[in-house]
């Protein structure tokens, strides 16, 4: 059975740092894009950045200059360093994986989310 489990959410002065991890495990054959994704109170969920299998990354506006993802392919792992955080920023922050299992077809997964508090 495939899962993300991400990690590193938490509460952060406005112009501080913070980093979050997603890792994927199971019975995993081949995974493609990955991306974050985050949620704040009465919103709906938004793409911050994604990474394609090969490495090619994709940032919203909001996010541009200030956040950066990156993938570990060998360990499955997919990071966001956050930088310069801005309490518009605070949201859970979703991990998203299109993920082929082995002797199945591929599919999106999500993790459980981890909560960013971005403090003024």
């Amino acid at each position: 059975q495939v899962q993300l489990v991400e990690s590193g959410g938490g509460l952060v002065q406005a112009g501080g740092s913070q980093k979050l991890s997603c890792a994927a495990s199971g019975s995993i054959f081949n995974i493609g894009t990955m991306a974050w994704y985050r949620q704040a109170q009465g919103k709906e969920r938004e793409l911050v950045a994604s990474t394609s299998s090969d490495g090619n990354p994709y940032y919203a506006d909001s996010v541009k200059g200030r956040f950066t993802v990156s993938r570990d392919n060998a360990n499955k792992i997919l990071a966001l360093q956050m930088n310069r955080v801005k309490p518009e920023d605070t949201g859970v922050y979703y991990c998203n994986a299109i993920i082929a299992p082995i002797g199945q077809t591929w599919r999106g997964y999500w993790g459980q989310g981890t909560q960013v508090t971005v403090s003024s």
